[in-house]
C-alpha cells in the first residue's frame, strides 16, 4: 500500500512526474486479439488516470498527465510537455504485441541501441505513430521510425539521465512482480524510442503486458488489473524519488540548512574518514574532464563502472560544503545532481554515515 506521507524536499519543490498514455485518438495501438472492445490506447489511458490519482495522495508530488481522455497527441508534443514543466520523470505507458500470442510479460524500456530484434520490433511499432504526424520531418530531424540506429548519436543530456532512467525502470520492473505475480518479468531493456528520444529528464516507456495473450489481455482490461498495475507504476516512483533524496532528511532541515550556509557561507560540518562528492551524470560516453560542460565546478572527476562512467564533483570531508557544491551543479545542466559518500573506494549509504549514533 502506499503511504502518502512523503515531504518535500530541496527548496519546498514538487517532484514532477509526466505520465504519458501511450497512444490516443486515430492512434489506437494494438488492437490486441480482437475479442476485447478495449485496445491499447484505452487501457494505456485507464492506467495512467490510476497511477495520477495514486501519486496526488503524496503532498510532495505533482503528476502530470499528457492527457485525460481519447485524444491524438503527437510524440513530440509529449516530450515537449514534460520539457515544459520541467518534469523531474517522465513515464510512459503502453501495452505490447507480438505474432506469437503465447508472447507475455512486462518489460521496461529506456533509451538506448535495440539490442535484438524483439526490442527493434517493440520500438518500430511505437514510434510508427510518427507517419500519423503532420510535418514530422520538421520535429524528428530526419528520423526513420523503421530504422531506430539512425538516431545512435545521442545528445550529451539525453545520456546523463541513464543511469536514472535504469534505476527507475528496475523499479517498475521489481514492484510489478510484487504486485502483478501472474505476469513474467522481462526486465529492463534498451531501444529506440523517439519518445524518450526527445525528453531532457529521467524517461521510461513500460509495456505493461501483451494484448495479443488472451490471458494478458483480459487482466489488463479488468478494473483489478489496471489497479496493480498502477500501484505498481506509482510505488516505483515514489520509491525511486526516496532513493535520489535519500541523503536529504526533511524539508524542516533542508531549510535549516540552506538558512546556515546563506548566514554563515564558511560553516563547516566535518565527517573524518570520509569523502563526499557529488554525482553530475552517468554516460556510456568518455567525456574529457576539461569538457566546457563541467566549467565551474571543482574537483570533477570519473569513475568507470562496467559501461557506464560516471562524472562527480567534489572531494571533501565537509557535508554543508558539498551541499552547496550539489546546488551549483543543480543550477547548471545537473538537474538531478545528488550527493554520494566514500570510505577509501567503498561507497557508503548516506542514511547510514549521517544519522550514525
Amino acid at each position: 500500500m502506499l503511504n502518502p506521507s512523503g515531504h518535500i524536499f530541496g527548496q519546498q519543490k514538487k517532484f514532477k512526474v509526466v505520465i504519458d498514455a501511450g497512444h490516443g485518438g486515430h492512434d489506437t495501438g494494438t488492437p490486441g486479439t480482437g475479442k476485447s472492445k478495449k485496445r491499447e490506447k484505452d487501457v494505456a489511458l485507464a492506467v495512467a488516470l490510476l497511477v495520477d490519482k495514486k501519486l496526488k495522495k503524496y503532498t510532495d508530488i505533482k503528476p502530470i498527465l499528457t492527457r485525460r481522455k481519447d485524444v491524438f497527441i503527437e510524440l513530440y508534443e509529449r516530450a515537449a510537455i514534460a520539457n515544459r514543466n520541467k518534469a523531474d520523470l517522465f513515464v510512459s505507458i503502453h501495452c505490447n504485441a507480438n505474432n506469437s500470442s503465447h508472447a507475455n510479460g512486462s518489460e521496461t524500456f529506456v533509451l538506448g541501441i535495440h539490442r535484438n530484434k524483439d526490442n527493434l520490433n517493440v520500438a518500430k511499432r511505437e514510434n510508427s505513430v510518427i507517419k500519423l504526424e503532420k510535418d514530422n520531418k520538421l520535429h524528428y530531424e530526419g528520423f526513420d521510425p523503421e530504422h531506430p540506429e539512425s538516431f545512435i548519436g545521442l545528445t550529451l543530456v539525453q545520456e546523463a539521465f541513464l543511469d536514472q532512467s535504469i534505476m527507475l525502470a528496475s523499479l517498475i520492473q521489481k514492484e510489478y512482480g510484487k504486485t502483478v505475480k501472474t505476469i513474467k518479468d522481462r526486465s529492463v531493456q534498451q531501444a529506440g524510442f523517439a519518445v524518450l528520444r526527445l525528453t531532457y529528464m529521467p524517461s521510461v516507456l513500460t509495456e505493461i503486458g501483451f494484448l495479443t495473450n488472451y490471458k494478458e489481455e483480459k487482466f489488463l482490461d479488468s478494473k483489478a488489473g489496471q489497479e496493480k498495475i498502477a500501484t505498481a507504476i506509482a510505488n516505483a516512483i515514489v520509491k525511486y524519488k526516496k532513493s535520489i533524496y535519500s541523503n536529504t532528511p526533511n524539508a524542516s532541515q533542508i531549510t535549516h540548512e540552506t538558512q546556515k550556509t546563506d548566514t554563515k557561507q564558511y560553516e563547516t560540518k566535518i565527517y573524518p574518514g570520509i569523502k563526499f562528492k557529488v554525482q553530475l551524470m552517468a554516460t556510456t560516453k568518455k567525456i574529457g574532464l576539461d569538457n566546457k560542460i563541467f566549467k565551474g565546478l571543482e574537483n570533477v572527476s570519473m569513475l568507470k563502472v562496467g559501461m557506464w562512467y560516471k562524472y562527480f564533483a567534489g572531494n571533501t570531508s565537509d557535508y554543508n560544503k558539498i551541499q552547496r557544491l550539489k546546488k551549483q551543479a543543480r543550477s547548471k545542466s545537473f538537474k538531478q545532481a545528488y550527493v554520494v559518500a566514500y570510505k577509501g573506494k567503498q561507497r557508503l549509504a548516506l542514511s547510514k554515515i549521517l544519522y550514525k549514533k
